[in-house]
């Protein structure tokens, strides 16, 4: 599918969509996104979304949104092309002014493109081109993940990005030959995991879900890039700044 048509949106088609309306983990049975083959080794790793601490080895950003402001940490470590270019491209006023452009409640919002149509995108790693996605079993799309939208396989990730904000449990169907034991648990506070393996999660919400919350709970109507999706907010809101609190030399 062309860039131009899949960057508005994480993922296409109808298919999809009722999957998500619906809460089926089908498509996830297919497509895990462990990395590891040992159990006792998935079940050792370090997950780091699961404390609102910042680690040494982590950044920190404050979104500030006209919804409110909304602090995320970094790891730079496990997804370092997508943290370079997003905080390269914070720093840069990129995202300053960019719409929610698409917000499904129970599910996610997704942001990053200053045209605010969903159809733009910036990078400026991999020699300024699109680049790949970067997959971790350390890291996964529950509640308050931060991820990159891509338009497929490929180097297809850039500037876009959706916060999952879906609230319900999600770990019907999850099984610890796939997950960590305490991610599953996270995700009966809710999630996407038919989302793991396909999106680079690159940070995590620490404070302001509650503002992701809002953002998310705003009137839509038909996403005019996919008539079968009511995504596009009558009145959206939108980043008035990116405040880096804890940046990373790369």
């Amino acid at each position: 599918m062309e860039k131009k048509k899949n960057t508005n949106i994480i993922f296409g088609g109808l298919l999809v969509l009722v999957v998500v309306i619906v809460g089926s983990l089908i498509y996830f049975a297919n497509n895990s996104g462990s990395t590891t083959d040992a159990k006792d080794d998935l079940q050792s790793v370090a997950l780091p979304q699961l404390s609102t601490e910042v680690g040494q080895d982590e950044a920190e950003v404050q979104i500030q949104t006209t919804a409110g402001n909304i602090n995320i940490k970094l790891f730079p470590k496990l997804a370092p092309m997508a943290v370079e270019n997003f905080l390269a491209l914070a720093k840069e006023g990129y995202y300053k002014d960019n719409e929610f452009f698409r917000v499904i409640n129970n599910f996610m919002i997704q942001t990053g493109d200053p045209s605010n149509k969903g159809t733009g995108s910036k990078s400026v790693v991999n020699n300024n081109k699109p680049f790949a996605t970067e997959i971790s079993n350390q890291l996964y799309n529950i509640r308050g993940a931060v991820s990159l939208a891509n338009s497929g396989p490929g180097e297809t990730s850039s500037s876009q990005f959706f916060i999952v904000q879906n609230p319900k449990a999600a770990d019907q169907g999850l099984t610890t030959e796939k997950y960590p034991e305490k991610i599953i648990e996270a995700y009966k506070q809710g999630g996407a995991p038919f989302l793991d393996g396909q999106y680079t999660v690159f940070g995590q919400v620490i404070s302001g879900m509650d503002v992701v919350d809002k953002i998310a709970a705003g009137k839509v109507t038909t996403n005019p890039n996919n008539p079968q999706e009511e995504s596009s907010p009558v009145n959206p809101e939108k980043i008035t700044g990116v405040k880096i609190i804890k940046g990373w030399d790369f």
